[in-house]
């Protein structure tokens, strides 16, 4: 079990101010969230792989892709107020 020294270390690193009442309830509360973690250490790791076990460079090439400007050009047509291929909005400031 945590100790009420560590926890009140720690509500004071979290700039909290704890009551007698709330110290007890963390003591409990954190303690079984560290119980928790003991458990999930001893769980068995199935199915657990790997994603570059073999030294070779997984990752895909950096390639710069050129989509049509169609839609972007169709999409400045349909507004109702444009300039210089821009569409114009209010000021919102």
């Amino acid at each position: 079990m945590i100790s009420k020294e560590e926890v009140l270390h720690i509500a004071k690193l979290a700039r909290l101010e704890l009551t007698e009442a709330e110290t007890k309830k963390m003591q409990k509360d954190l303690t079984a969230v560290l119980d928790y973690f003991d458990i999930l250490k001893k769980a068995p790791k199935v199915g657990a792989k790997k994603l570059n076990g073999d030294g070779k460079n997984v990752l895909r090439k950096d390639v710069a892709i050129q989509k049509p400007a169609s839609l972007a050009n169709n999409l400045v047509q349909a507004a109702p107020d444009k300039k210089d291929n821009y569409i114009k909005v209010k000021a919102i400031l």
